[in-house]
């Protein structure tokens, strides 16, 4: 049997070989029929429906044929700054540093643009448009919306902002990231501001407003006249452009004019929920006044009104007094009486406060010495008092609780009006026993005036006995009256004889 020394290889169209004999690259093979003699020739066939040329030894082959190679291979190559995009087609493929690749020439339409990533990492704005809608490994995108801003960070570093559009960067060997703020918020969370102040004044110029305060100043922010923000003091802050910042010294004055306090405390409630923390708010009601102490001093008195102060720097200490009449309640107090009967009294006392300063210097708690003192009086004005006494002239036990508050507030600056007992309470059995003294009382008091009436009617009845004894006339005027009553008495009367005969039957009746 005879062996061929004859090889035929057939490349298809949409094919493309590589002869080598012995391992050795020969050359290129377009598609069609090829016989070579000799039992070493071999072919490897490639598809170029698949543009990249995924060639064994292809550092080898262009080292020795580059020549002949690039005739029909686009070839590229990134160094380790370098990153590319090859477009195919319709498609994309992106190259990381440090590769090689190869595609093949003239069946698709190939083309290649190499990127210094030293220079930038971001991608023109033609790569940006075609690449819409495609995926890429190496490559982020970001879209910053009309009403945004964003600020590029490469390895946490700030590098610039971005304005409104569509933006594409490499990231194949660094970390790209994007942080994006609103521009219709005016005083947005911008990231690490003392960084952006200290490291990019060109960025803050370009688009901020700063605030930086000293130790005894406060900044209120305002954006289309109304108050964004406020600022403690040594405080700094950015603000978007278009920002009015109001700086206040408070080094010798902290109280708030009344411009102020009406947009501040009075104000919108979102103005009154930001100065919660910064203020301190008064307010003295008519009728009333305010005491004022700054970091444990007085300063002055508060007339009727909203007051407002900032604390920064300062302890703020406000109280305020009622001018108008009060009423003061000592109410289930357990007293023994001089003669020992155990009493419970409930007790009312007017007063009013004239020298709220002097009140409040002197004592540490008004009522509860008012509370106190009334307490001590009333147990005095009973303890030296009999029951009956007390029963007698309650009146006394007043005048006597008066004289003594009085002298105990008058070096106060408290006023006391008035002080009365309401109530006197008496055990059950101390009250049975003044019922039934009561009742004996009123008992005998009934038996006298029952014996002087009854000795009244008698003494009136002779009187007129006598009368009638020497006068006939009032005697028939007396039967008459008689006469009349028994009448009543009775439906129906028959007269048989004069008047006279009746007058003188009922007589003779009367008699038997």
């Amino acid at each position: 049997m005879q062996i061929s020394m004859w090889k035929t290889f057939y490349i298809k169209p949409n094919e493309i070989g590589i002869l080598y004999h012995r391992s050795d690259f020969k050359k290129i093979l377009q598609p069609g029929t090829y016989t070579y003699f000799g039992r070493y020739w071999q072919v490897k066939t490639y598809d170029l429906n698949q543009p990249e040329a995924k060639i064994e030894n292809l550092e080898l082959l262009l080292r020795n044929h580059s020549s002949e190679l690039q005739q029909y291979l686009l070839v590229v190559r990134t160094a380790f700054n370098q990153a590319a995009l090859v477009r195919f087609g319709q498609n994309w493929i992106s190259i990381a540093p440090n590769q090689l690749r190869a595609f093949w020439r003239g069946f698709i339409e190939v083309e290649s643009h190499l990127f210094n990533l030293n220079e930038s990492l971001e991608l023109p704005a033609e790569f940006v448009q075609q690449l819409r809608g495609i995926a890429l490994s190496g490559i982020k995108k970001f879209q910053i919306s009309e009403y945004e801003i964003g600020l590029l960070y490469v390895q946490n570093n700030f590098v610039r902002p971005l304005e409104p559009g569509e933006y594409a960067f490499w990231v194949v060997d660094r970390e790209v990231s994007v942080r994006t703020l609103s521009r219709i918020v005016p005083n947005p969370d911008f990231p690490l501001e003392d960084v952006l102040i200290e490291r990019h004044p060109e960025f803050v110029a370009a688009y901020c407003e700063i605030v930086q305060l000293q130790n005894q100043q406060v900044a209120i922010a305002r954006y289309q006249s109304k108050a964004i923000a406020i600022l403690p003091p040594c405080s700094r802050k950015l603000f978007w452009q278009g920002v009015e910042v109001e700086v206040i010294d408070i080094s010798t004055d902290a109280k708030l004019p009344s411009r102020l306090i009406a947009e501040l405390v009075t104000g919108l409630p979102e103005a009154l929920a930001l100065s919660r923390y910064c203020l301190h708010i008064c307010e003295v009601p008519t009728q009333h006044v305010g005491l004022l102490y700054v970091n444990q001093e007085f300063q002055t008195q508060l007339q009727p009104g909203k007051h407002a102060w900032w604390v920064f720097g300062r302890s703020l200490q406000t109280e305020v007094f009622d001018l108008r009449q009060q009423t003061m309640e000592v109410s289930g107090q357990d007293i023994l009486s001089k003669d020992k009967v155990p009493l419970r009294l409930n007790l009312t006392a007017g007063f009013r406060i004239l020298d709220p300063l002097t009140a409040k210097n002197s004592l540490s708690d008004i009522t509860n010495y008012l509370y106190k003192e009334l307490q001590f009086a009333l147990r005095g004005a009973v303890g030296e008092r009999t029951l009956d006494a007390l029963l007698e002239d309650k009146g006394a036990i007043d005048r006597s609780i008066f004289d003594y508050i009085r002298q105990k507030t008058t070096d106060y600056g408290i006023e006391v009006d008035s002080v009365g007992v309401k109530d006197i309470i008496l055990p059950g059995e101390i009250r049975t026993i003044l019922s039934k003294v009561v009742e004996a009382e009123k008992a005998a008091q009934a038996n006298v005036v029952r014996r002087r009436e009854e000795t009244a009617a008698t003494r009136s009845m002779l009187n007129t006995a006598k009368v009638m004894e020497d006068n006939p006339v009032a005697l028939r005027l007396k039967e008459l009256e008689v006469l009349e009553r028994i009448a009543e008495k009775i439906e129906k009367i028959q007269v048989n004889g004069s008047l006279d005969s009746i007058l003188t039957e009922l007589i003779r009746i009367n008699r038997q």
